[in-house]
């Protein structure tokens, strides 16, 4: 099986007392990526990365010891903040005061939020949302070792959700070789199924994950998604060829760097392959389509290969999904297929035809008196 990134899965659990400690507060986001580190799905971090960490993985898009990495996992706090922590040595992280893990701090620092920004997202402009957020950041950030002493609880949401460790003996269980992953944020239209349906004729087993966390208005809520994504498996694929397992994290719209980022996840899990879509983790026209197809070249060393399919549309000659390298036909036969077009379809109060989107998806989505983020 393909080793986890870095070599090793991280495991970062404790049954220690966090009674006595002074606690820092933390969102529900930041806790899925604090358990995410924890579960080994951010391997080989062990905590929030440090100062030399965090400058090489915005020069040079990989840790200072030269492994591939391409999102900084930062806690940033107020100077009053970083100070107490500081002198304290080791806090408490806390949501809504349930604490819930450790921060060994190793390191206080701070950075140039615009040209971290600039580096990360390829863009200065605020109206990206994963520069508005940066720039936005308090002042300082807070490095070391985690340990979680109390996991999230379960709900509707995470019922799907699995660690490297169990995936990975899950593959092994099925005897799957070979195994690509599928990154979506998106309900499945039919060029989603078809895309990865072809997938299933080259690999062994099919690993669908959808991210479910923070995204930006207008995406599609993350219970439609699950409830989109049950539909889809329980009546089209083979039971012994996909998984389904949800990713707890948000999404960035770092377009390439997050492409490579959400490769090595799926690396983690057990992926030996990883789809990687047109304007992957885009938004609005930050990266040109294919931009995070041309960054993995930048990466030979990554081992999870990246699968990149022409876009799949549907031809209105041949009557069936097609891409450019099997269908003869010009633009004006082709009906293009996007999660943004679904989104405006749907929220115009459009029910897509059957051979955009499965009746059984279509009718759920439009069950939801509000299936948008706000």
């Amino acid at each position: 099986m393909i080793a986890p990134h870095g070599g090793r899965l991280v495991s970062r659990f404790s049954t220690g007392s966090l009674d006595g400690m002074e606690a820092i507060e933390v969102s529900n986001d930041l806790r899925n990526d604090i358990e995410n580190i924890a579960d080994g799905i951010f391997s080989p971090l062990e905590g929030f990365v440090g100062r030399d960490d965090f400058e090489s993985i915005v020069k040079r898009g990989r840790l200072k010891s030269g492994l591939a990495w391409t999102v900084p996992i930062v806690l940033d706090v107020d100077e009053k903040t970083a100070s107490m922590a500081k002198n304290a040595g080791q806090v408490a992280l806390a949501v809504a005061g349930e604490k819930f893990a450790s921060l060994k701090i190793d390191e206080v620092y701070s950075f140039d939020k615009l040209e971290s920004a600039k580096a990360i997202y390829g863009t200065g402009d605020t109206k990206h949302p994963g520069v508005s957020k940066m720039v936005n950041m308090k002042d300082r950030l807070l490095a070391g070792k985690i340990q979680v002493s109390k996991k999230i609880a379960d709900g509707p949401l995470r019922k799907y959700r699995m660690t490297p460790a169990q995936t990975r003996a899950e593959i092994e269980k099925r005897g799957w070789k070979t195994v690509v992953g599928f990154q979506t944020r998106n309900v499945p239209h039919v060029a989603h199924e078809m895309l990865q349906k072809a997938a299933l004729n080259l690999y062994d087993g099919l690993f669908v994950n959808p991210l479910i966390g923070k995204k930006k208005q207008g995406d599609f809520k993350d219970e439609v998604i699950l409830a989109a994504y049950e539909t889809l498996i329980e009546n089209y694929y083979p039971k012994n060829r996909a998984m389904f397992v949800t990713l707890h994290t948000e999404m960035r719209y770092a377009g390439p760097k997050e492409a490579i980022h959400h490769a090595i996840m799926r690396k983690n899990f057990g992926c030996t392959h990883f789809i990687v879509g047109r304007d992957h983790a885009g938004v609005g026209d930050y990266y040109h389509p294919f931009a995070a197809h041309e960054i993995f070249a930048h990466y030979p060393e990554l081992e999870i290969q990246p699968v990149f399919f022409p876009a799949f549309y549907y031809c209105k000659k041949c009557l069936s999904f097609a891409n450019e390298r099997n269908c003869p036909h010009g633009p004006e036969s082709r009906e293009e297929l996007s999660g943004t077009k679904m989104r405006k379809m749907v929220s115009s109060g459009e029910i897509p035809a059957p051979h955009l989107m499965r009746p059984e998806i279509a009718k759920l989505i439009v069950s939801f008196k509000e299936p948008f983020v706000p």
